[in-house]
């Protein structure tokens, strides 16, 4: 529906989507957003949520089209261009940045304005806190010669790309009494990966991983050592997000386990979720369940601080965290744009929910701190 101009209850705070996931708020939800936990945190907080995409900024306007929820339908209306924005969408080219940037000069707020950062980069500036360091795997930008000499050092690594998402690209190298052997996906576009594995001796490496690193960023890590459950390996998901006191906190963790035979846990590749009391207490009950979560609590809340520091506008994260089978916990990647439905899967939905209201209570605290913010 699409109306001229109806009487809501400023302020309005705006989250910016891009264009596919624009097309499914007319039904309040997709995969991966529920727009009404948008709308009803907005109502706790005193707020109103509209959604738009960046093509329907205007430079200079006073106003946005944006779909809004005034009783039980989405309507698409004008409402007063919002001071503070949550941005769940990705910009990647120049004209879409410079036009972001435009609008954001008279004063605007835009939180996770930039929402997808290189994985290098983060290692790099995790690094930097010698306090981190102990639980970063040892990483360097895939070149021949660094991961021949990291085979020298590791049985096992990881190759991937260095700014893609849901484990696409991913490739594995580990030791066998004969040699070395390459798992890597066949398609590089495809979610749901068909795997393919050659094997080889010497020092040098085959076509298809050499091919990969010379045409794309790709990094190359060491592979942790993961706790397993039920035979495969598991690592976490853990929402860290500024709340409504403006500081960082963490909603919720959840366990993701990769299929059978496989060593990718992404839920996009087939992983499976659980919450992470479950797998302690059927494998692990050595391992004190509060002690654990305040360890990853620790870490989490740090690589935010950190990130933060240099990052600007930092406010919603999704960590990719492992832990050891005595529950060190070691960091893996960090998503800019934590899309969240793990905690729906797990069956966690007051994390879930959370996941939602926590931006809501930090774009209030912004408004409410906007000449400081």
């Amino acid at each position: 529906m699409d109306k001229g101009g109806i009487a809501l209850h400023p302020p309005y705070v705006g989250i910016l989507v891009n264009n596919n996931l624009y097309r499914k708020i007319s039904s309040g939800t997709s995969d991966y957003e529920n727009f009404d936990l948008y709308v009803e945190a907005g109502k706790k907080y005193g707020i109103t949520p509209c959604f738009f995409r960046l093509c329907d900024l205007r430079i200079g306007q006073s106003t946005v089209k944006a779909y809004v929820k005034p009783d039980n339908s989405y309507v698409r209306t004008n409402v007063p261009a919002p001071s503070v924005i949550h941005n769940r969408a990705f910009f990647s080219s120049k004209h879409q940045i410079r036009l972001l940037s435009s609008y954001l000069r008279n004063g605007r707020l835009l939180f996770n304005r930039r929402n997808r950062y290189g994985k290098l980069l983060i290692h790099r500036l995790l690094w930097e806190d010698a306090d981190l360091r102990p639980h970063l795997p040892a990483t360097d930008r895939a070149t021949a010669s660094a991961i021949q000499r990291m085979m020298s050092q590791s049985d096992s690594l990881i190759v991937k790309p260095n700014s893609s998402s849901v484990g696409r690209g991913i490739m594995r190298i580990d030791r066998t009494n004969a040699g070395w052997k390459l798992t890597y996906p066949v398609s590089l576009v495809s979610v749901k990966q068909k795997w393919r594995s050659i094997e080889w001796k010497g020092k040098k490496l085959p076509a298809v991983l050499l091919k990969r690193i010379r045409s794309t960023f790709y990094i190359v890590q060491q592979c942790l050592p993961l706790a397993t459950f039920k035979g495969s390996p598991f690592d976490l998901r853990v929402s860290v997000q500024r709340t409504a006191d403006g500081l960082w906190d963490m909603t919720g963790i959840v366990a993701k386990v990769a299929p059978k035979h496989t060593f990718v846990t992404n839920v996009a590749q087939g992983g499976s979720t659980y919450q992470l009391h479950t797998i302690l207490q059927e494998e692990y009950d050595n391992l004190d369940m509060e002690d654990v979560e305040k360890r990853i609590y620790n870490l989490s809340i740090r690589i935010a601080s950190q990130l933060s520091k240099q990052l600007p506008h930092m406010a919603d994260l999704g960590l990719d965290v492992g832990i050891t089978t005595d529950g060190h916990p070691m960091f893996i990647e960090c998503n800019g744009r934590d899309q969240r439905y793990s905690f729906r899967e797990a069956g966690m939905m007051d994390v879930w929910t959370a996941t939602f209201d926590n931006p809501m209570g930090y774009a209030k605290y912004l408004l409410d701190n906007h000449s400081e913010a």
